[in-house]
């Protein structure tokens, strides 16, 4: 599928069919295209907690997620929880300060970036997804034995979507988001 069509495909999706699967293969595949992403001097410090057990996404589910988050990931076949080192992109690694006012914010960037890879591939293979930062890290760090040089980000729910999402909303004009100079 040519990425266009990707971009114009994904949606993210709050209705999941619990009849169809997701399997490690294919979580492997997005983990993967998730790693092609830029990082800050190439230190690859995002990381990946893959919840796939029926058992495990269902109790990530009933303990870490809010209420609205519960329902908007309900059926979906696993969770990815995403975290990234603390302390090092955006940081000189001798002494060990920020490199300039952005500091730890540099390591949401490349997981974001990288994050946007693993939405576009999960597109690609047909497999549904969204996004949820409204999530308590506490419990996640717990359950999954994240350690504290981490910060935990998001929580995002792949599946297949039990039904066709609205209408995408438009999106803003190109004057209104870029400034050309």
């Amino acid at each position: 599928m040519e990425l266009q069509a990707v971009m114009e495909k994904r949606r993210s999706i709050r209705n999941y069919n619990p009849e169809r699967k997701v399997t490690k293969e294919q979580l492997d595949e997005l983990i993967k295209a998730a790693s092609y992403a830029p990082s800050w001097k190439n230190l690859q410090t995002s990381r990946y907690y893959c919840v796939l057990s029926e058992n495990a996404v269902k109790e990530v589910r009933e303990k870490c997620l809010p209420e609205f988050n519960q329902a908007n990931s309900d059926g979906a076949g696993a969770y990815i929880v995403t975290t990234f080192v603390k302390g090092m992109v955006g940081f000189d690694k001798n002494t060990g300060s920020p490199v300039n006012e952005a500091g730890d914010g540099w390591g949401y960037y490349d997981l974001g970036l990288q994050n946007e890879n693993l939405l576009l591939k999960a597109a690609e293979l047909g497999l549904d997804t969204l996004v949820m930062g409204i999530r308590d890290g506490e419990a996640l760090r717990e359950l999954l034995n994240i350690p504290d040089s981490e910060n935990v980000v998001s929580v995002i729910a792949v599946g297949y979507r039990g039904q066709e999402p609205p209408e995408r909303p438009k999106r803003k004009e190109l004057e209104v988001v870029a400034k050309f100079i």
